[in-house]
């Protein structure tokens, strides 16, 4: 894996770092294909300055798949690719922004030899999620010469996880911060003397009192991580805020939660259980107060911060924020609106007004939900059936709204076309008595008071 092939993009046989579907640079882009044979993405399709993959093609197929929101191997295909492909083209972009000469190279020059020995072991640690908020934060810092300095060190510890991982011998010398020399999908190392700290294969023991191993969620490969000091975007305001470290009695609250949140998706949802077992890589606890039940970091892909709560409560949370990554990966690659960020839409599941983007990813996840509190409620599960309703019926009130809207491209009409054919669907398994009648006439209610607290934008607000 050299920097040039970051830049290629380069498919090896076997686990290597290139991505199907990636064009090669000077080609010719992916012609636009016929009305109904799928939707070409491009780099000047996105706005200036975003870092994001290129060359992509999104069949029709793939396109009606994601907008069901059910799970399938073509858009679970697609959302890997995505997320793989485009942390590496923002690795290169940090790797030409970073001042020559420095220990960038050398750093890099450890991870070939990584992926040289265990190609898996590289990938796992470059795709980890806290990788990708490191990797933005320092190409923001790098283009910001009067903020923070850039942590380009970071890359060490990068490139020694995955040595340390891959089994090779090595020799790296890495600068504590704080104290602690984070190692991405490992833990923490707490070393005893101050100063640079020279590392080697044998650095990591899971036993070492200076040791702090990340901590393995049950059931499979999720980790709960309350120690990478990129989990969050550094100085996130509350709303988003990672708890501190957990005690021991704090991770075994998180396994009795997350083994019960999954034994639900087990036995309601067997899909979307597979869909947020194969997606999810890191669970970011929330800091105690927070008010959200969850958030979702579009750096950290494959992440979800989340608050502590229930069984019932976390997976319907899980649900909800994996649709948010699953639409981020997406409209990396595939415009769905031209919108700008104005605040200007009735969103039923928010008190204030919320933009283009905002309102179709509300209505994304929460088609999700409706559809996982219905199958739920087929098997008996308490409050689910008005879960559902509760759900169906805020889905129902926008997709209106985004149907008339002008900017959907022709991809963004497609997509939301398919949304309003899955929530049809539904009438198939309607509830019990007049439950769709009772969350209408609640939410309509809602959608009054809204539009006395907000007269400018009451048009946004179709009753």
């Amino acid at each position: 894996m050299t920097a040039d092939d970051i830049t290629r993009g380069r498919t090896r046989t076997g686990t290597g770092p290139g991505v199907p579907g990636q064009r090669q640079p000077g080609a010719p882009g992916p012609p636009v294909p016929a009305p109904g044979g799928g939707a070409a993405a491009r780099p000047a399709d996105t706005p200036a300055g975003r870092v994001v993959p290129g060359g992509f093609r999104v069949s029709a197929r793939t396109l009606r798949a994601l907008a069901s929101t059910e799970p399938s191997p073509e858009g679970m295909a697609l959302v890997r690719d995505v997320r793989w492909s485009k942390r590496l083209v923002l690795l290169r972009a940090v790797l030409d922004a970073a001042p020559a000469g420095g220990e960038a190279g050398a750093h890099w020059e450890l991870l070939e030899a990584a992926e040289r020995q265990d190609p898996g072991a590289v990938r796992d640690v470059l795709l980890y999620p806290s990788t990708g908020v490191w990797a933005e934060e320092t190409l923001r810092r790098l283009h910001a010469p009067d903020g923070p300095a850039a942590d380009l060190a970071h890359l060490g510890s990068l490139a020694a996880a995955a040595a340390l991982r891959a089994g090779i011998p090595f020799e790296i010398t890495l600068r504590p911060v704080q104290g602690r020399i984070a190692l991405p999908t490992l833990g923490l190392l707490r070393p005893h003397r101050l100063g640079p700290v020279p590392l080697s294969e044998g650095a990591w023991d899971p036993d070492h009192p200076a040791v702090l191993p990340l901590h393995a969620l049950p059931g499979g490969r999720t980790a709960l991580d309350d120690l990478d000091p990129y989990r969050a975007v550094p100085g996130s305001p509350g709303p988003v805020r990672p708890a501190r470290r957990l005690t021991p009695k704090g991770h075994k609250r998180w396994d009795t939660q997350w083994t019960g949140a999954l034994t639900l998706l087990e036995r309601y949802d067997t899909a979307r259980a597979g869909e947020i077992a194969g997606l999810l890589r890191s669970v970011v606890p929330l800091a105690g107060g927070t008010r959200s039940a969850g958030a979702t970091l579009p750096a950290a892909a494959g992440s979800v911060l989340v608050r502590g709560q229930a069984p019932p409560a976390l997976a319907a949370t899980l649900v909800h924020e994996t649709q948010h990554g699953k639409l981020g990966a997406l409209t990396d690659v595939l415009p769905l609106h031209t919108g700008d960020g104005t605040a200007r839409y009735w969103a039923p599941w928010r008190a204030d007004p919320r933009p283009l983007e905002g309102l179709l990813h509300g209505a994304y996840a929460h088609l999700a939900l409706a559809c996982y509190w219905q199958r739920a409620a087929l098997y008996g599960a308490r409050a689910a059936w008005a879960c559902h309703a509760r759900c169906r019926a805020q889905v129902a009130a926008v997709l209106p709204v985004l149907q008339s809207e002008t900017r959907l491209t022709k991809a963004g009409r497609e997509f939301v076309a398919a949304m309003v054919e899955a929530e049809r669907t539904m009438d198939e398994l309607p509830p019990p008595a007049d439950q769709h009648a009772t969350a209408r006439r609640a939410l309509e209610q809602e959608r009054r008071a809204w539009c006395e607290a907000h007269p400018e934008l009451a048009a946004s607000a179709r009753g």
